[in-house]
């Protein structure tokens, strides 16, 4: 009996501290309780940046504030070329500009205004915006994805309330910190929120999260009626 061949593209395990390259597809890890597969760590696995916003709605407006601005200049320029008079709110600006002094109230509000939105745009156009969608790790390439922090509130919601001696829970997820709020009605605190960090620490991991946040979970008793 001829030995069967070996596929083109198998399975190898690597050795421990071993990268997976480009072409190296890594086999279970049959040393664990686990039977899911050892994730391969590709480019960008761990490094998912944030999504950028668009921001459509804020460049409309400065968009359509100096297209106004400059087609009004514009159109006055033109009409004192041609030897027609130039517009009021023209000639009352330059008066005033040369007539009030740099420490004047209202120059200095301008002046405070006009950095204001300055560095309002700067921080538009730096930041990514988007704070409500969490980056997920990047196992393909070319492939990117992100989970509404309320989506991911709702799972660690619906985890927490299957621990038993919870009655009810709030979640609050951030980019940084996932604070849970639970209420016990009965067990020792201690050991539910001991099964809380469990359980959750675990669905945290389960969200495939480019950069996991970390828990804060709280437990206290049901508030007394009367």
């Amino acid at each position: 009996m001829s030995e069967p061949l070996e596929p083109e593209h198998g399975t190898r395990p690597l050795p421990a501290g071993d990268l997976a390259g480009p072409g190296d597809v890594l086999a279970p890890d049959r040393s664990s309780s686990s039977a899911a597969p050892v994730p391969a760590r590709r480019d960008g696995g761990a490094g998912a940046g944030r999504f950028w916003s668009a921001r459509r709605i804020p460049a409309a407006v400065l968009a359509l504030l100096v297209l106004g601005a400059a087609a009004l200049l514009l159109y006055d320029v033109a009409a004192v070329r041609a030897d027609r008079p130039a517009m009021r709110w023209r000639r009352e600006l330059a008066g005033e500009l040369a007539e009030r002094p740099l420490e004047n109230t209202w120059v200095l509000a301008a002046a405070a205004l006009a950095v204001l939105i300055g560095l309002w745009l700067l921080v538009l156009a730096l930041t990514p915006g988007l704070r409500a969608l969490l980056p997920m790790r990047r196992d393909r390439p070319g492939v990117r994805a992100a989970l509404d922090r309320s989506a991911a509130a709702l799972v660690l919601r619906d985890r927490a309330v299957e621990v038993a001696g919870v009655q009810s829970v709030r979640v609050r997820a951030g980019r940084g910190r996932a604070v849970v709020r639970a209420v016990s009605h009965f067990r020792e605190l201690d050991d539910v929120r001991a099964d809380l960090d469990t359980v959750l620490g675990a669905a945290v991991g389960e969200l495939g999260l480019a950069r996991p946040p970390s828990l804060s979970v709280h437990v206290r008793r049901p508030a007394k009626k009367g």
